[in-house]
């Protein structure tokens, strides 16, 4: 029995999306990228290359792209989501009149919806409105410009569908990238959007002079405030401990090729949160869901004294030494 080539829709030809279209392409299944603008698509197509991301790095063949939404769906197994959480909403009320009935959304994003607080899954099954067994998510340390290379990579595959998780990591798997599956989908997800928040904590450690004390504190202590978010939340601790939770957290607090950290060593070092936006230029998800992430901690009753004190700096109601000063000073207390 000849066994078909999956075909999977990558919405959209940005950094990380034209990451995972390469994992796909190299993993043998036959991708087809959305493009917003008609070069982009183009170079995609023609040199195999695209020019505002990664112009140095040749996409394999089964690679193709079009900037028509219901062409790139057509016919496909998956469609993968890797656009701006806060975008996500808007966006997809367009394309998901294309989306075939049996079609598996796999989501990259790693944020909250600002206002009702939704992880991106939930977006999508209130949006499209397929069932839990139909939304994946694709959540780990991965940082784009080491997989465009071929550096080793892991990930976590979620999908309260086992076997739809395994289809999509049958489809994703390379000799660089190993995906794992999961069915908590809730933990993965959290984990993905605090460590972002607590990434922009560690850059502006690192942009204030600060050393790897600070930097070590940072990331166990918003360890912490992840797990306890996402167990109230009804995640499995152990999540939170695998990669895309503590993996996707020490990658992206890091590497100086995290936009997140790179953010905030920009704020550490004096710049305004406008300017650093200007000097980061891509989407930083962190500084978008800080307060989201915010909003469900004081939901659900759990403590995260990284996360309120980032995201009173980020709406400037204090000052980098202020924001340092109500870490430190907090009343003593067991480590839990």
């Amino acid at each position: 029995m000849i066994q078909l080539r999956a075909r999977a829709a990558v919405f959209s030809a940005g950094s990380w999306g034209t990451a995972v279209g390469k994992i796909l392409g190299d993993a043998g299944t036959d991708v087809t990228m959305h493009a917003r603008r008609s070069e982009i698509a183009d170079a995609i197509n023609t040199p195999h290359r695209n020019p505002r991301y990664f112009p140095d790095v040749q996409l394999p063949p089964p690679v193709t792209a079009t900037t028509d939404p219901a062409a790139a769906v057509d016919g496909a197994d998956f469609v993968v989501l890797s656009i701006p959480a806060q975008s996500l909403r808007a966006s997809l009320a367009g394309w998901a009149p294309h989306i075939g009935p049996d079609t598996v959304i796999v989501s990259l994003m790693k944020g909250i919806e600002v206002g009702s607080g939704l992880r991106a899954s939930q977006v999508i099954r209130e949006v499209t409105g397929v069932n839990a067994e139909r939304v994946a998510v694709l959540s780990g340390p991965n940082l784009a410009a080491e997989v465009m290379s071929g550096q080793p990579a892991a990930a976590t595959v979620a999908c309260s569908d086992e076997t739809a998780a395994r289809r999509f990591q049958q489809a994703c798997r390379t000799s660089y990238f190993r995906p794992y599956t999961s069915t908590d989908v809730t933990g993965c997800e959290l984990g993905g959007a605090v460590k972002n928040v607590i990434a922009l904590a560690v850059g502006i450690a690192s942009g204030m002079g600060l050393g790897n004390n600070a930097t070590a504190m940072l990331i166990t202590r918003g360890l912490a405030e992840a797990t306890r978010l996402a167990t109230a939340m009804g995640a499995a601790p152990a999540t939170l401990a695998g990669l895309s939770g503590v993996g996707d957290l020490v990658a992206t607090c890091s590497s100086p090729l995290s936009r997140n950290r790179t953010f905030g060593t920009h704020l550490g070092n004096g710049l305004s949160v406008e300017e650093a936006t200007t000097a980061t230029r891509q989407t930083t998800e962190g500084v978008k869901s800080a307060a989201a992430v915010l909003s469900l901690a004081q939901v659900h009753d759990v403590e995260m004294p990284i996360t309120e004190v980032i995201s009173a700096l980020l709406h400037e109601k204090v000052t980098l030494d202020e924001a340092a000063a109500a870490l430190m000073q907090r009343p003593p207390k067991p480590e839990r």
